[in-house]
Parts: C-alpha cells; structure tokens; sequence
C-alpha cells in the first residue's frame, strides 16, 4: 500500500510483539464510551485503501517489533473544507511485521499476534476507528499537527475513546490524514505479558502500550466514480 496521509497510535489498531517482549511508553487520553455518538454531516470521502496504510510499533526491554496492517476500508466525512467525522475498518487478518527476516521467526510472531493471546483475529477479524470530534489547532506550524481528533477505537468488542493529533488536509475533493496513536492494549482485554493483568514477569513483560500510525488518503465520492 501507499501512503499519503491519520497520523497519530487507533485501531486498526494494534499491535506488538508475541514471541518476545515488548514496552512502549506514550500518552493517549483513553476511557469508556457507554454512549453513541450521532453521526456528523457533509459530505462523504471513500478511503483509498491502496494509497493508505497503517504501520505498528511494539516495543520491550532492549528491542522493539514493527509491522503493517491494511485498512478493509473506511469513509471520512468533510463539511465546508474541514474533517468533521468518519470511519475507519482495519483488517486484523493482514497483520504483518517488517523487522525479523528469518521467515519461520516472522512467521512465529505473527501467528502469535493473530492468536487469542493477543488479536484473537479468528473471532475478531476487524477493528474499528469511529471519529467524534475534530478540533483545528490555532496557528499551527508548518510540519505540526493542525487538528485534535477524538474517536472510539473497538478491538476485540471492546470500545474506548482515544484523542490525538493529526495532520490533516482537505484539498480538491481529496483529505489526508496522518496520526501516530499510542493505543493501551490492556483496555482492550489483550492481556499477554501485561504487567496489568500478572505479576513477576521481570524483563518478560510487554508494556501495555503500542503505536499505530495512519496515514490515509479519501477521495470525494464523486470523484472516485469518475476515476474508475
């Protein structure tokens, strides 16, 4: 996939490392949403799913894991030139990494991701990003985020609001985003190796917190019907 431009650690969502160990520490405003939200209006921009792409980062005690994840797809919603809402779909089966070349260790990692002691992709084969609320940044340097975003993330049925910044662009019937989110994976039940879940596991824990990095790329419907 290629990119252009959510910048900021939800999900998609999502991941770390499996077969070792890993920590990450960050900050991301997160607590339970128990309410909907109404859906904004404007008008709708079809995520272009092979412009877009969504990178993870895992660290632990003297490494880290990266990988990719794709989006199944998504819409943003752009009223009067400015996001105003949208919705994110990340498929948890196309978790990759891009770090371990022995391709039976890559391998072993990624299965350990799919599997109940973290993604439990089989039953949980999507996560989702749903934005709430889009905040401009005022005077924002070139090369800074120029909005706030806040959204619910679901991974695993879960639900939890999350807030970041984003560098965010509306341009000629085509919006970009990129965002870095750092996402608690211990909201979301996904428990191996967590300090929050067991105790004594020394230089074996994996920190609770993982980044995601989006940067998508949505076209104005009509213009992506006239393009294909």
């Amino acid at each position: 996939m290629k990119r252009t431009a959510i910048y900021a650690s939800f999900a998609a969502a999502l991941l770390f490392t499996a077969c070792s160990e890993g920590s990450t520490e960050t900050e991301t405003t997160s607590e339970v949403i128990t309410e909907a939200t109404t859906p904004a209006d404007g008008e709708t921009y079809n995520v272009v799913t092979e412009q877009s792409e969504v990178n993870w980062l895992g660290k632990k005690v003297g490494g880290e894991h990266t990988g990719n994840i794709e989006l199944q797809n998504g819409e943003l919603v752009v009223a009067n030139d400015q996001l105003v809402g949208g919705t994110l779909v990340i498929d948890m089966n196309t978790i990759t990494n891009t770090d371990i070349t022995a391709e039976e260790d890559n391998q072993k990692l990624v299965g350990h991701l799919k599997s109940d002691d973290f993604f439990g992709v089989e039953k949980y084969p999507t996560a989702t990003f749903e934005i709430t609320n889009v905040t401009p940044v005022t005077s924002a340097a070139a090369g800074e985020a120029t909005h706030n975003v806040t959204g619910n993330l679901t991974i695993k049925e879960k639900t939890e609001q999350v807030s970041f910044p984003a560098v965010i662009n509306v341009n000629n019937g085509t919006t970009t985003a990129k965002a870095d989110v750092t996402v608690d994976r211990s909201k979301f039940d996904v428990r191996y190796g967590s300090n929050s879940f067991f105790d004594d596991l020394g230089d074996k824990a994996i920190d609770d917190n993982f980044t995601i990095t989006f940067d998508v790329t949505a076209q104005q419907t009509a213009n992506a019907t006239a393009q294909n």
